[in-house]
Formats: C-alpha cells, structure tokens, sequence
C-alpha cells in the first residue's frame, strides 16, 4: 500500500499532459453586391517561419483581443500552441478563386509539414464568398477534415455575422460564434475554444452539436446584443453555459449581404454526448429569435432628413452611421450622400472620413496650408454617390498609423489607414471645424483614434460621421449624446429589398 500511495504521489507531480494544437485562421466577410473582388494584396497574411519565428509570431498573436490572443492565452498550462497561418482582409468583395487558393495552400502546407498534431483551433469569419463557392468557410473545413480524418478534433470559432450552414457544423467538432455585436467578446470566444480542445483531449467531454436556422433575415440594424430586442437572447446563451452539460450556446445574426443559401441568423448549441438537449435547447432559441419580427422593421431617416436631424439637436456631439458604406460590411468605403448633405445644407462643426487615394495625393502636392479643391469620393463604383467638390485647405498629413488600447470591435490593436490628409472645408469657423479626412486604405471606424491620432478631438465635434452600423457603437456611443442611424444607400444598404438575392434559400422573412 505505501508503494501504491508514493507511486501516486509521485504522477501527481508530473506536468500535466501537454497537447500539440495548431491555430491559425483564415477570415473574411465578402459582399456579394460590391463588385470590386478581394484578392491577395488585400490580404495581411502572417505566417510562421515567414512573417516570424513560431515563438516571436506567438508572442505577437497573443498582444490583441481576439479569438486567436484567446486561444494562446486559454491554452497556457495543456497545449503546446504551435502558430501557422493568420490571414485577415477588410470586407469587400467575394475572393477571388486564386486568392482562396494560395492562401488555404499556406495553411494545409503548415499543418503538414510541422509534424504530429493533435488538434487545431480555427479562426474563420463565417461569411466568406468566394468565386465559384457560395459557403466558403465551409470548404476550407472540408479540406481539413479530408486532411486530417474524422476523429480529429477541429474547433471553429466564427464572428456574430457568420452565415452557418448545417455542412460546417458537421464538419466541425465544435463551433462557438461570438455572443457579441460590436464584438467585445473575441478573446473570450477564443479561451473558451482552447480550454474547451484542453478537455477533448483529455477526453473529459464528448461533443456533439447541432444547428437551427430561423427562416428569417435579422437585420443588421437590429443586430445589437447589448440592446433590446437581442439582449435577452444573447444573456440566455449565457445562462445556457451555466449547465455543465452544455459546452457551448451560440446565437449568430447572420450577414445580410452574403447572396448564400444559408445566409441569416443561427442557433449552435454543442452539449457533451446529449443531442436531444442540443436540439431542444437550440429550437427554443431560434423560436426567441423568430418571435422579435414585431420589433425589428425598419423606419429610419434618409441623409438629408438625418444631417438635418443632427444639426437641430439639443446636445452634442451626433454620430450619423452612414450604414449604407459600412466599410465593416465590405462597401467602398467612399459613399459621399451623407458629405453631400453635409455641404449643401451648410452644417458646421463636422468631421467624416472617406477613401480617396486621388484625393490625398492632392492634398499632398498641396502641402500643408494649400488649398484644397476636387471631387472626392464616388470613385469606386455607381452605387456610392457621385464625387462631391470640396473646397478647403489642407490642415494636416499623417502616415495613417494609430493604436487602440481599449476593447473594441473585434479586438483589433494596431491600425493603418495609409497616408492620410484632414482638409479643412470651407465654412468652417475658429470653434466650429467642418474636417473631411480622406486615406488611401480602407478602413472600419472601429476606433476613435482613426481621427484622435489626426488631431481631432471627437468631443469637441458637433456631427461624426462613421461608416457603419453596430461595429462602430462601443467607440463612439461614450462620446455622443446621440446616434442616428442612416438609411444611406450602397453596397451595404440596409434594406434587403434593394438587391436581388439569387442563391438564397427560398423566400425569408426580412427580406421584402
């Protein structure tokens, strides 16, 4: 008996077993109506090897608050992390067939030739498009499992806008999708994926999943889980995971603007070893998310009538969201309804960012204190406005580089907006600035820093304008006294009824 206790004492002071896990990911949320394709200049792809070596690509990874930071930081004391491929694009356009290729064959390469691993953690979007292939995200997992076998252990994590198809959820071992919009919960998502891998492969959990669809179209405007009416949805998958049964409860709200046939919300539940809990539970929520219908039609304002709106509050400053170019959504970034309303009916005290390449080397030839006198955006395409005339003077250059230390949309820590100018346009007053900031890279106003790192100071603004829906809020809602959501028109419009849908499945409530 006393060998038996100090053979037991002695494994119980062993390491705990570590797991060899590959992470990586491959992201992106492609608008099927933007016509501009997204290709591999678009890409920011590092790699293992390449960009870094594993450690110093590790370390980097685990800076930010995302997904991928969460699994490094979830995986600490069982897993041996082993970095590969993170490749992440802004929104646009479908990829083109070449530029999916090349960058999924990085990936499969990595997880080839890196030896022996025992699980991998995955970061997709769930609402890629690609040439040729509707449910992207669902194709790159396909592959994987081809590669690595059935019993394989492939946790997914998707962003809130994923559009999930049944073939995903039963490709993958586990899919756990963001219960937040804006997305302040990635880096949990991604701990929670890590310590989840930890337990398969200690195989104190047996998961098995399932996936329910309303057949419905939530739209984006509503989209916002820390307001009714999706609040009380998104804080019930919460309570959900509160059931040791239940490894994860996961409400997505779909991406408009993905022409798919399972675009629009879903309901993932994964529980171990109970499908009837895993179904049970997730009908009732798909059932919560189909009986908001009442709540989410849309009444909004146009551009003219917003910017009139905004100038006659009683409190600064407004924020217009000019969800028409949300550039978070793949639009182009260069929409100029709301500029245009802005000029004509004479607002002060204004500040909007637009992406006008043309523009900035303009104003760069100008020098600082020249003037300033062009069309401006309305360039990338005729869905967008026309190029509105600015007149003003350059006020300042900047390489475009800023940082953001707060939790944000995504959890994004470092940003590049490219070689930017701030022109100061006419009308503007001592106190009262009218600024139009044009940068050569497309850019989500996920952060305040895009116009504070310029010199702008948002509170002492009287309209913001950010090109966006949901993802800009958890910036800009701290400094203003109100938001006015835009119906603008674009690429990213948010009435479906603007577009024609040819792959979707059937006709969805939301859609007319």
């Amino acid at each position: 008996m006393r060998i038996l206790l100090l053979a037991l004492l002695f494994v119980s002071l062993l390491p705990a077993q570590s797991f060899r896990v590959a992470i990586g990911g491959f992201m992106h949320e492609s608008n099927s109506f933007n016509p501009i394709k997204t290709t591999l200049q678009d890409y920011n792809v590092q790699e293992a090897g390449v960009t870094a070596k594993p450690e110093a690509l590790l370390d980097l990874w685990s800076r930010s608050n995302n997904e991928v930071s969460g699994y490094i930081e979830g995986g600490k004391g069982n897993l041996a992390l082993v970095p590969t491929v993170l490749a992440n694009a802004t929104p646009k356009g479908p990829l083109t067939r070449e530029t999916f290729e090349t960058i999924l064959g990085r990936l499969q390469t990595h997880l080839k030739t890196h030896g022996k691993f025992d699980g991998l953690l995955l970061a997709l979007h769930g609402a890629m498009v690609v040439e040729g292939l509707q449910q992207a995200d669902e194709e790159i997992v396909r592959r994987l499992r081809a590669q690595f076998g059935p019993g394989f252990p492939i946790i997914v994590t998707n962003d809130f806008h994923a559009n999930v198809s049944p073939e995903l959820v039963r490709l993958s071992t586990v899919l756990i999708t963001y219960k937040q919009n804006p997305h302040l919960d990635t880096k949990a998502r991604g701990m929670q994926a890590s310590r989840l891998m930890g337990r398969i492969l200690r195989k104190e959990v047996t998961p098995v999943q399932t996936v329910v669809k309303p057949d419905m179209v939530y739209n984006i405007i509503f989209q916002n889980t820390h307001t009714e009416p999706l609040l009380p949805i998104t804080n019930a998958s919460i309570e959900l995971e509160k059931n040791p049964k239940i490894l994860a409860a996961s409400v997505s709200g779909g991406y408009q603007y993905a022409d798919v046939p399972y675009m629009g919300p879903s309901v993932v539940i994964v529980t171990d070893n109970d499908r009837d809990l895993a179904e049970r539970e997730a009908k009732k929520l798909s059932d919560r998310l189909w009986n908001t219908r009442d709540r989410i039609k849309l009444n909004l304002p146009d551009p003219a009538a917003a910017v009139k709106q905004a100038m006659n509050a009683p409190k600064f400053p407004v924020t217009l969201m000019d969800t028409g170019d949300n550039v978070g959504g793949g639009s182009s970034a260069d929409a100029t309804f709301i500029l245009d309303e802005l000029i004509k009916q004479k607002a002060q005290g204004w500040v909007e960012s637009i992406w006008d390449p043309a523009a900035v080397q303009a104003a760069v030839k100008a020098g600082i204190g020249g003037a300033f006198d062009m069309p401006v955006g309305g360039k990338a395409d005729n869905l967008h406005g026309k190029p509105v005339r600015v007149k003003g003077t350059v006020r300042t250059l900047h390489n475009g580089q800023y940082l953001e230390t707060e939790v944000r949309h995504g959890g994004g820590r470092y940003f590049n907006q490219g070689l930017t100018a701030v022109i100061e346009v006419e009308g503007s007053t001592p106190e009262l600035l009218n600024l139009l900031v044009v940068n050569t890279r497309r850019t989500s106003p996920m952060s305040l820093h895009q116009i504070i790192s310029l010199g702008i100071y948002p509170e002492r603004m009287r309209i913001l304008v950010a090109k966006g829906v949901i993802a800009p809020r958890a910036a800009y809602e701290p400094v203003s006294a109100q938001v006015i959501t835009v119906d603008s028109p674009g690429s990213t419009a948010i009435n479906p009824a603007r577009f024609t849908f040819k792959n979707v499945r059937g006709k969805l409530w939301g859609m007319e």
